[in-house]
């Protein structure tokens, strides 16, 4: 359903929020949490491949294949979900995630590199073909008023999981290597069930509660020539992809400070720990807040508190509490903008949103696999200065978010 709710009829806490969730999202956010939980192969491939005897060099361009499938997967995603619905993309790009993943520990060998970098390519690209499917169900089931709030669950339920899954693989490692590969299939595989048996079959390409002939769909490439006549939304893509960008960094370069800095290496540990508190037990609240703001009040204001926190990194103190205090700084922002930044595609027409939400996530994903790199050769050049070129980077990712966003609904309105 995708009809909306008046702010005055819409729950205000987290708790009303909760219970005017439907059930289908329940299980939706459920899914998207078990399988973050066993997703290790993008975090631990390059450790795996050089324990089982590869060279860094081939570790790193498997890395890098699984990466490009990634961010080609979220196009992909887009397409099969307005041609064959939600839920036959989740359940079919899950199951083609497992039977891949499950093969990979056979393929890990030296001798076996080409069909290993074919292997992992595949992998990348079907298990993130899942995402641009779970953000238009999300869309399409959660009110018009709910939507953010919505995106901010699933959010949660992907930073709950990434927050087990290193705990879980250590344990799997203690054990046997191949076990990271199997239980990411196994959880892949739990998640396709779960698709298949529990969530509806919901279908892109029109609002629910609009007549088939009212909204006649935009196929292959005029809807992609679409989008790239939008300049508007090209602006948004723009702060995507640049945010994306410099917030990895908090990821590459700041554990390079850390070390820099001669702190030990348990400080890290504990900025992703206050960061992750943060995240978990504040970003739900505070987007009861934020979703009555303009949409692009939010994704400009935080996508330029994310870079004041980047920026106070390059402070010149070796401060405990300066770094944590920073990391705070930066995660309100996060929590600010991510919400909104991930709900704003799915507001587009329906013949049409299945490819814009594909484009938000391809971008934001190529900025992720794009970031380390520039990040680890930032440092390399700049050292503690790169924390300003974030700060100038995100300030310019927000202008295009102020730009981009448009500043009401593109389809819907308030009521119907």
């Amino acid at each position: 359903m995708t009809a909306t709710l008046t702010s005055e009829r819409a729950p205000a806490g987290v708790f009303a929020t909760l219970r005017a969730t439907p059930v289908a999202v329940r299980y939706l956010l459920g899914g998207v949490f078990i399988n973050q939980m066993g997703a290790f192969v993008q975090t631990f491939l390059v450790l795996y491949l050089t324990a089982r005897g590869m060279s860094v060099d081939h570790a790193g361009l498997a890395l890098t294949a699984y990466s490009a499938g990634a961010v080609l997967g979220s196009v992909l995603g887009g397409e099969t979900t307005q041609r064959f619905g939600a839920r036959a993309t989740i359940t079919g790009a899950m199951t083609a995630s497992a039977a891949v993943l499950a093969f990979v520990p056979w393929l890990g060998t030296p001798g076996r590199f080409a069909p290993l970098l074919v292997a992992v390519a595949v992998a990348g690209l079907v298990t993130q073909a899942y995402r641009p499917a779970a953000a238009l169900l999300l869309a399409d089931l959660m009110p018009g008023e709910l939507r953010v709030l919505g995106f901010s669950m699933m959010r949660i339920a992907l930073n709950g999981g990434a927050a087990l899954s290193p705990l879980i693989a250590a344990a799997l490692i203690l054990t046997n290597w191949n076990l990271l590969f199997w239980l990411d299939a196994g959880t892949a595989l739990a998640y396709a069930a779960l698709a298949f048996a529990l969530l509806p079959n919901s279908r892109a390409g029109r609002d629910s509660d609009e007549p088939a002939e009212s909204t006649p769909a935009v196929r292959g490439t005029a809807a992609y020539r679409a989008l790239l006549h939008d300049r508007g939304y090209l602006a948004f893509l723009a702060s995507v992809l640049l945010g994306s960008i410099v917030y990895v960094q908090y990821t590459v370069a700041l554990p390079l400070k850390i070390r820099a800095d001669g702190h030990p290496p348990a400080l890290y540990s504990a900025v992703l720990t206050t960061s992750a508190l943060v995240l978990i037990l504040c970003e739900l609240k505070l987007t009861t807040y934020v979703k009555h703001w303009r949409p692009f009040t939010a994704g400009a204001g935080g996508t330029a508190l994310m870079g004041l926190g980047l920026a106070g990194y390059g402070l010149p103190l070796h401060s405990t509490v300066l770094l944590l205090a920073s990391t705070v700084v930066f995660v309100f922002g996060v929590m600010i903008s991510g919400p909104t930044m991930f709900a704003y595609p799915s507001t587009f027409p329906a013949a049409t949103r299945a490819r814009y939400v594909a484009a938000h996530q391809a971008f934001f994903g190529l900025g992720l696999a794009l970031g380390p790199t520039l990040g680890v050769l930032a440092w390399v050049a700049l050292g503690n200065d790169v924390w300003w070129v974030c700060g100038v980077v995100a300030a310019v990712a927000a202008l295009c978010a102020r730009v981009g966003i448009r500043p009401g609904p593109t389809t819907e309105s308030t009521e119907h």
